[in-house]
């Protein structure tokens, strides 16, 4: 069994959390993931209550430990659904992107670990100072938002030497090697959105998984002009990465023209971070779980061969 910090916090085998990735990341991946070993988040973008209220009904149940993940800039004028998820009763509550500190307390004090993003070791220093329980280090390989400024391995490097609170990495890391990769290095999980986006028990339509299965791992863009073609209120700051296509291959970069004109993406938007050409087959969220299980043996060679 892999032991670190996560897992011993929070009752886990495997020290790997599934991004809370909106529309994609609902009840029924959350359940398999936990009951698999590791911690599912259900991903809250702007859906009615109800239909987050129903995701949770599907993770909820009896002594299973599952998470949940907001964006603090939708929270802003929907306060309700940090409500609907704290009476789910999460283990873990993720609020990134906008406004998050003023949560905190609140989410602490229901019994929840908080844990917010984090794209820069300056943004882990102040997480850190304002009483985050565990920071997210996402590197600009992630796949749909967050900040493309440090990649993954240096981002970790420099905020595990930043701070003093639990890290998990996220960005890139798709197979037990990701994993061994960042707990060697001394982070206490993954933070894994890509590797789960084409489970049996994902959110993601038929189209989308097209698309993802169809993409190499040089076929992602980090790009603003797909929010900006869909009216999403995104802060300016976040892009998203997703999977290349014609319409950003023609617009990426005019965003203010998008808008003039209306023009729309042509195909299904895939957000995947740049582990997506890892992907071949749609796969119970167990069997990837259990993929990165394998990390412990990988540890203990590596370990062995150092001798």
């Amino acid at each position: 069994m892999l032991a670190t910090w996560l897992t011993d916090r929070l009752g886990l085998t495997v020290p790997v959390v599934c991004a809370p990735m909106a529309g994609v990341a609902g009840g029924a991946l959350a359940a398999a993931v936990s009951d698999a070993g590791g911690l599912g988040l259900v991903g809250i973008g702007r859906e009615p209550v109800e239909g987050v209220q129903a995701q949770f009904a599907l993770v909820a149940n009896g002594d299973r430990k599952f998470g949940a993940g907001l964006l603090a800039w939708v929270l802003a004028d929907r306060p309700e659904l940090l409500d609907i998820t704290l009476e789910a009763k999460p283990s873990l509550v993720s609020i990134s992107f906008g406004d998050w500190q003023q949560h905190v307390q609140r989410v602490k004090e229901s019994g929840a670990l908080f844990a917010t993003q984090v794209g820069t070791v300056a943004e882990a220093r102040y997480a850190a100072s304002s009483g985050v329980d565990v920071l997210v280090a996402r590197g600009g390989e992630g796949g749909g938002h967050g900040r493309d400024l440090v990649a993954t391995l240096p981002l970790l490097q420099g905020v595990l030497d930043a701070v003093d609170v639990p890290v998990l990495a996220a960005g890139g890391i798709g197979t037990a090697r990701g994993l061994a990769a960042v707990l060697a290095a001394g982070a206490a999980g993954a933070w894994v959105g890509t590797a789960f986006l084409t489970c049996v028990e994902s959110l993601l339509p038929p189209q989308g998984r097209e698309v993802a299965f169809a993409a190499e791992d040089r076929d992602t863009i980090y790009t603003t002009v797909l929010d900006a073609a869909r009216g999403a209120a995104w802060p300016t700051e976040f892009g998203g990465r997703a999977v290349r296509s014609e319409f950003t291959d023609t617009w990426h970069g005019r965003d203010d023209e998008v808008r003039a004109t209306g023009a729309k993406p042509e195909t299904w938007i895939t957000w995947a971070g740049q582990g997506v050409g890892l992907l071949h087959e749609s796969r119970p969220a167990a069997d990837v779980v259990a993929g990165f299980a394998a990390a412990e043996q990988l540890l203990r060679d590596a370990a062995s061969r150092s001798r």
